[in-house]
C-alpha cells in the first residue's frame, strides 16, 4: 500500500492506493487562509500537521489492514509558500502563502538583477519564495534574523513526518532561488537575497527516498514497518504525475483555486520574459512549463459568496449548452496577476454592465473571464516553444461541462475529460511514493487516465469568442492607467 498526502490551500487531502494503483480510501481536512491586508494570504503550519493527522488518523480507524501494509508515503503540496523556523524548528510566524502579493517590491527589485532570471530561467514573482524573505527582512527583521530553516509547506509536513529538512527539486523551483537547470540551490541567487544554502533544506528529485516515517507515528497508524517518505512534488507538478503528463507533448489545464496551463518539457526550456515557469519536474532529468492565474474557481466562489448561492447551482444554471457571449467583461485580478502581466497589483473589474444583464450573465462573464486568462496562457506557451494540440482537464472547476465547453472553445482546443477517478495531487504523491519504494520506471508508473469524453471547440462560436477575447486583452492596459 502507498499513502499520497496534498498539502493543499483549502484542505489536506491522503489518498491510500495498492500496488496496481487502486484507490483503497481516502481523507480530507479543511484548512483557513487569513487574509489580514490587501494582497496577504497565510495559514499557521500548526493547522497542516493537524490537518495531516486528521486524516491519516481516519484511514488508519476505516481501513486498518490496508495502514498495516504501508510501504511508501509520498507527499504533494502548494507551492511558494515561506514557513520560517529558528535553530530549534520552532514556527517564527504564519507562513506566507503562494497568493500573497505583498513582497511585489521586493520582487521586483530582485527581479531587476538579470542572475535572476539567468540562473532560475523565470522572473521573480511577488508569490515566489525569495521576496519574501526579504519583505520579512524589511518589515519584521527581528524575526528574520532568527531564521534558520526556510521550508515549503509540504516540506514542513515531512519535517513532522520524518525529522527531516528535505525538499524536491519541483517545489524548490518556484522559491527564485533554484539552478533550474542544474537541478541545485544557487549560492549566488540566495547571497542575493541576504540568504544562504545552511537555511535551505536537501534536495532529492520527487521519486527519490526523504527519509523515514518516524516510528512513533507508524505505530499510531498500525504500520508494520516504518514506510519510506518520497520526495514528492509541488502541487502541478504531483497532479502531472497523477494524470500522466510526464513526457513531451503532454498537458493539462487545472482548474482549482488558481488556474494553470501545464505542459511536460524533455529539455529545460525557459523563457522569462513571457510570465511562463519553467520548472523541474518530479521525474529525473524532465522539466514543464506552465502558466499560472491566481484566481480560477476562486474567483466563482468569490462570486458566490457575493450572491450567496453554491458555485455548482450558478454553473448548473447555465445549462450544458455553450451560449454566445455573455457580453459583460470580466477580469479575475481578484488577487492580482500572474501569466502574463506578472502583475500584483492590478484588480478585478465588471465592464459592460446593462440593465437587461441578469445573474446568470454575470455568471457567465465570470467563467469567461477566467477561460479567457487561461487563453493568455496558452498564447504564452506558444510564445516559449510550447505547441499543445489537446489538454486534459483536472480540478474543481472541470465538473462543470460547461466551463470546459467553452475553454475548449476560447483555446481553440479538444479539452478531455478523464473516467471516473482521482487524478490530481494527492494520488500523483501516492504514484512517487510507489516508484520511489520499488524503484520502479516512473514512466510505466504515471500512465495517463482513460478518457470517458472529449470536448471539442464549437466552432460556431469560435469568432464571437475570439472578439470577445480581444475586448478582454484591450481592458487590462486601461486598468493598469487608473492605478
Amino acid at each position: 500500500m502507498y499513502i499520497g498526502i496534498d498539502i493543499g490551500t483549502s484542505g489536506v487531502k491522503t489518498l491510500l492506493i495498492d500496488e496496481q494503483q487502486t484507490i483503497i480510501g481516502s481523507a480530507h481536512a479543511g484548512l483557513n487562509v487569513t487574509r489580514l491586508h490587501s494582497g496577504w494570504s497565510e495559514q499557521h503550519p500548526a493547522d497542516w500537521i493537524s490537518a495531516t493527522q486528521t486524516t491519516l488518523d481516519t484511514l488508519a480507524q476505516q481501513f486498518p489492514a490496508a495502514m498495516a501494509a504501508v510501504r511508501g508515503l509520498s507527499l504533494s503540496g502548494q507551492m511558494h509558500g515561506a514557513t520560517l523556523l529558528d535553530k530549534d524548528h520552532q514556527v517564527l510566524r504564519p507562513c506566507l502563502l503562494w497568493n500573497d502579493t505583498r513582497s511585489h517590491l521586493e520582487a521586483a527589485a530582485l527581479d531587476a538583477n538579470p542572475l535572476f532570471r539567468q540562473m532560475s530561467g523565470n522572473i521573480v514573482f511577488p508569490g515566489f519564495t525569495a521576496p519574501k524573505l526579504l519583505w520579512v527582512k524589511h518589515h519584521e527583521p527581528a524575526i528574520f534574523d532568527q531564521v534558520a530553516q526556510v521550508l515549503l509547506p509540504k516540506d514542513y509536513v515531512r519535517l513532522w513526518l520524518t525529522g527531516e529538512t528535505v525538499s524536491d527539486m519541483s517545489d524548490a523551483s518556484g522559491t527564485s532561488w533554484l539552478d533550474v537547470a542544474g537541478r541545485c540551490w544557487s549560492d549566488e541567487l540566495l547571497a542575493a537575497s541576504s540568504m544562504q544554502r545552511s537555511q535551505m533544506p536537501r534536495l532529492v528529485e520527487g521519486t527519490e527516498n526523504s527519509g523515514a516515517l518516524r516510528t512513533v507515528l507508524a505505530k499510531r497508524w498500525g504500520m508494520q514497518q516504518s514506510p519510506l517518505v518520497a520526495g514528492g512534488a509541488g502541487d502541478n507538478a504531483a497532479s502531472a504525475c497523477g494524470m500522466g503528463v510526464v513526457q513531451a507533448g503532454s498537458a493539462f489545464v487545472s482548474l482549482g483555486t488558481s488556474g494553470v496551463l501545464f505542459a511536460a518539457n524533455a529539455t529545460y526550456l525557459p523563457n522569462p520574459g513571457s510570465a511562463v515557469h519553467a520548472f523541474c519536474h518530479a521525474i529525473p532529468d524532465t522539466w514543464h512549463q506552465m502558466g499560472v492565474i491566481l484566481s480560477a474557481t476562486d474567483a466563482l466562489n468569490w462570486y458566490a459568496g457575493i450572491t450567496a448561492i453554491p458555485a455548482a447551482a450558478l454553473t448548473a444554471a447555465l445549462g450544458e449548452h455553450l451560449s454566445a457571449p455573455s457580453g459583460i467583461t470580466f477580469l479575475p485580478y481578484l488577487s492580482g496577476e500572474r501569466t502574463p502581466h506578472n502583475d500584483a497589483t492590478i484588480r478585478g473589474a465588471f465592464i459592460g454592465l446593462e440593465h437587461q444583464h441578469t445573474r446568470q450573465h454575470l455568471t457567465q462573464a465570470v467563467l469567461e473571464g477566467v477561460a479567457f486568462a487561461i487563453r493568455d496562457n496558452l498564447d504564452a506557451l506558444n510564445a516559449a516553444g510550447t505547441n499543445l494540440q489537446r489538454l486534459t482537464a483536472v480540478g474543481g472547476g472541470s465538473k462543470s461541462h460547461y466551463w470546459l465547453r467553452l475553454i475548449a472553445t476560447v483555446l481553440n482546443l479538444p479539452v478531455d475529460i478523464p473516467a471516473d477517478g482521482d487524478f490530481g495531487g494527492a494520488f500523483g504523491a501516492a504514484r512517487l511514493a510507489l516508484i520511489a519504494a520499488n524503484d520502479a520506471d516512473p514512466l510505466a508508473v504515471c500512465t495517463p487516465p482513460l478518457i470517458k469524453q472529449t470536448i471539442a471547440p464549437q466552432s460556431a462560436l469560435a469568432a464571437a469568442y475570439e472578439d470577445a477575447y480581444q475586448r478582454y486583452r484591450a481592458v487590462y492596459p486601461l486598468m493598469k492607467q487608473l492605478q
